[in-house]
């Protein structure tokens, strides 16, 4: 039997949380963040995390699970909701998966080796690597990370070692280990959707929204997370908006210049958002631009997704 799943995708900033908690409303669903941030505690308005309120409405899967200091991957998040996906269809409910974080998206619908393979900043590391230093060095970098995996394979057969590189960079786990354990399910059906904005709208909607988190505490919120004794550096607080008010609390830059990062590094994520969600025509775009309100953008993910 056909087990559906609705995704919701698209940029920053482009409304996918008021959507999911329209249409999980709508349908009596739940809904499962795909966001490599609100996973976890503490960073709450520098994620665009939703509301208590909001919070309260419907609920929501892997938002608040983790320490900020802990490791939490795109493996893992695999793992983790297709068990929730498999909980939800057995309460009789189509899962609304919700996120910018592409990478967590294409594991989730494609399997973790697929995604691996569109890690593109890394194989281009990689490449770099490889013509600079040559098949040698990559391959000892493999040794280092997966001697198991290394030990199976030649440094001339530079692909192959790229590929385990690859997987253990996306995962944090060897290739082997993969293989052994992974299995997809094969009867899922994943209905994606996209949330469109002209780019001059979005930009309007991204400048706005970072003014709006300086005017909720974001200054206040980075304080405490490091006041808790999170180092600076921890992967977390490596993401537009924690590390710029970083740099200006360490006096490095002024609270302006700050914000005018925050606002320029969101615009150009979302704009690699766009770029790695262009790519899969699997997705079906919704323009949300002009008078088009909610209920018309839900009426269009129902009537593809549900024949409704």
């Amino acid at each position: 039997m056909e087990r559906k799943v609705i995704v919701i995708v698209g940029p920053t900033c482009s409304g996918k949380t008021k959507t999911a908690i329209d249409l999980a409303k709508k349908i009596n669903s739940e809904i499962i963040s795909a966001d490599s941030r609100q996973v976890y505690k503490y960073l709450n308005i520098g994620t665009a995390k939703p509301t208590t309120d909001e919070l309260s409405q419907i609920k929501h899967h892997l938002i608040d699970c983790f320490s900020p200091d802990e490791d939490y991957n795109v493996s893992k998040f695999e793992q983790d909701a297709l068990q929730i996906i498999d909980s939800l269809h057995q309460q009789n409910k189509i899962p609304i998966v919700a996120g910018g974080s592409g990478l967590y998206i294409r594991a989730l619908v494609d399997g973790i080796f697929d995604a691996a393979d569109n890690d593109e900043e890394y194989r281009e590391e990689l490449n770099t690597k490889r013509e600079r230093f040559g098949n040698e060095f990559l391959y000892n970098e493999l040794k280092k990370v997966d001697p198991e995996s290394a030990s199976k394979m030649l440094p001339q057969n530079w692909k192959r070692v790229m590929r385990a590189l690859e997987i253990f960079h996306v995962t944090g786990q060897p290739i082997w280990k993969l293989q052994n354990e992974h299995e997809r399910e094969s009867n899922i059906v994943f209905y994606q959707f996209g949330l469109e904005w002209k780019r001059e709208t979005l930009y309007q909607n991204i400048n706005a929204r970072v003014d709006k988190m300086i005017d909720k505490g974001l200054i206040d919120e980075v304080k405490q997370i490091l006041q808790m004794g999170f180092p600076k550096n921890i992967n977390s607080l490596n993401t537009v908006g924690y590390k710029e008010i970083i740099s200006h609390l360490e006096n490095e830059i002024s609270l302006e210049r700050a914000v005018e990062l925050i606002k320029r590094n969101t615009r150009h994520y979302a704009k690699r958002q766009m770029t790695w969600f262009r790519k899969d025509n699997r997705i079906n775009w919704i323009n949300c631009d002009g008078p088009k309100r909610i209920e018309d953008i839900i009426s269009v993910i129902l009537k593809k997704s549900l024949g409704t």
